[in-house]
């Protein structure tokens, strides 16, 4: 079975933008991702802190452009950096 690919880099610190979301009202939340856990994400707006599910959204890192799927990278973060 071919292992799947999966964003192998740290996010916490970088801008991002919810593209998608199965939650209208996610829909184009832009921040700093601040926190990650298995399952959520935490992004600093300027109207505060949101946590959005993994399972519901697509975001994309605003450096460079790249979509990342929420349900692709649903494990520990410290687990999908190490491989």
């Amino acid at each position: 079975m071919a292992r799947q690919k999966t964003y192998p880099h740290e996010l916490i610190g970088k801008k991002v933008k919810v593209v998608t979301s199965s939650n209208n009202a996610n829909l184009g939340i832009t921040g700093t991702l601040v926190d990650e856990t298995k399952n959520t994400f935490v992004i600093e707006t300027d109207k505060g802190l949101k946590t959005i599910l993994k399972n519901n959204i697509t975001i994309v890192l605003c450096e460079t452009g790249t979509q990342i799927a929420g349900r692709d990278i649903s494990k520990r973060p410290e687990d999908r950096v190490k491989g």
